[in-house]
């Protein structure tokens, strides 16, 4: 049986052919593999902006103690008698109350003596008084021209008026000297210590003790420069919030800036503001003992923003937000008021529901093409979307 040429060349050119049809349809998946790896969109986490109303709080801290720290002095000279049971160390005295006694025996006899010593002087100046007027009538009677001042005994009587000033102010000053021997407490106060004791002989100006005012506390609070600028008219009569560990449990208190001290730290360039807080031992009101020493945080409001976000410091690219923009990557100018700790305060350049990308992109572009979860579909990915269904629809039909 004879073969022919065309028998022969045909399986070679299927071989060929299908040879050839399996290359093209290798190279047209590999080209379309390119495509799609060329068109890769990176994936990002995003989040939607929600402009809120934010406080902006100046930190600080420091240190409570009392307004007036004063060093009690005798103003006497004598020993003391008897020391009040409440003028002890850390002791509560109230304004008025007797701290201790010096023996007023010696004094009550000055007073005494100023005493008699003015009804004296008193009777002098009468018995002058009226030696002047007998003069006077008896001048009248010899003769009708004007007496000299000697001879109606005027110095005589300024004599004796000016000693009747000296006694009144001598009973004066015995009698306050005598109530200097009782040591009364200036105002509402905490004993810090206590120097005398029954017995103790005192020089004028000896010192009894030291008492610290009770009925307000203050607390000098450093701020730096940039968080001095958010107070509003500079700090003065601005909210502050307090916290400290006190008796073992962290408390809060209430206090109020009432002037800052006016000049810039040379050491450290902090401005130094000044808070008080009334009633801190809770002597008339209900809340916490804030005792003197306390080491406390400060938070000081300042300017209340209507419209603002706080957000992470690590999404900022190159001091600009990526938000994201028609699916593409937009890097956003914002103004920063302030920074706290890994956050920044943003009060302009968002507007509410623009999306803010908040994962990390390696090589952040502006304008590169985004997507993310739940990302609406482009209308270019949407219109090819619908020409490869049109073209498998009309390959059904066929």
């Amino acid at each position: 049986m004879s073969v022919t040429k065309q028998q022969i060349f045909r399986p070679i050119a299927v071989l060929l052919g299908g040879a050839a049809v399996f290359t093209l349809i290798m190279f047209t998946k590999s080209s379309d593999d390119k495509r799609e790896e060329e068109k890769l969109v990176p994936y990002v986490s995003v989040e939607k902006v929600e402009l809120a109303p934010i406080q902006l709080v100046a930190h600080s801290q420091g240190e409570v103690r009392s307004r007036y720290q004063t060093r009690i002095v005798s103003e006497v000279s004598g020993k003391v008698q008897a020391v009040s049971p409440a003028f002890e160390n850390g002791g509560l005295v109230k304004k008025g109350e007797l701290l201790a006694q010096i023996d007023p025996f010696d004094y009550e006899v000055k007073v005494q003596q100023a005493k008699a010593n003015l009804a004296s002087a008193r009777a002098a100046f009468i018995q002058e008084r009226a030696q002047g007027r007998v003069a006077e009538a008896e001048w009248a009677s010899i003769t009708n021209a004007e007496p000299s001042e000697l001879g109606l005994r005027k110095p005589q009587q300024e004599q004796a008026l000016a000693s009747v000033k000296a006694a009144e102010a001598a009973y004066t000053q015995a009698q306050k000297d005598l109530e200097r021997t009782q040591i009364l407490a200036p105002f509402d106060a905490l004993v810090k210590s206590r120097d005398v004791s029954p017995g103790t002989f005192l020089n004028i100006g000896g010192t009894l003790g030291e008492l610290l005012d009770v009925s307000l506390a203050e607390v000098r609070l450093p701020v730096n420069q940039s968080d001095f600028s958010i107070l509003q008219n500079a700090g003065r009569n601005a909210q502050v919030v307090l916290r400290g560990h006190v008796y073992g449990q962290t408390q809060t208190w209430q206090a109020r800036i009432v002037r800052d001290e006016g000049m810039v730290d040379a050491a450290s360039r902090m401005i130094y503001l000044v808070a008080h807080i009334i009633d801190p031992y809770a002597l008339n009101n209900a809340t916490p003992r804030l005792p003197f020493g306390t080491y406390v945080s400060a938070e000081i409001h300042g300017e209340l923003l209507p419209q603002a976000l706080k957000i992470p410091r690590r999404i900022f690219i190159n001091g600009a937000i990526p938000v994201v923009a028609d699916h593409k990557l937009e890097l956003r100018e914002v103004t920063v008021l302030k920074e706290e700790g890994k956050h920044s305060i943003v009060s302009a350049g968002l507007a509410d529901g623009d999306l803010m990308v908040v994962s990390t992109l390696a090589a952040p572009i502006a304008g590169m093409e985004l997507t993310w979860e739940g990302a609406p579909t482009p209308k270019s990915e949407e219109a090819t979307e619908k020409a490869i269904a049109s073209a498998a629809d009309v390959k059904e039909v066929k």
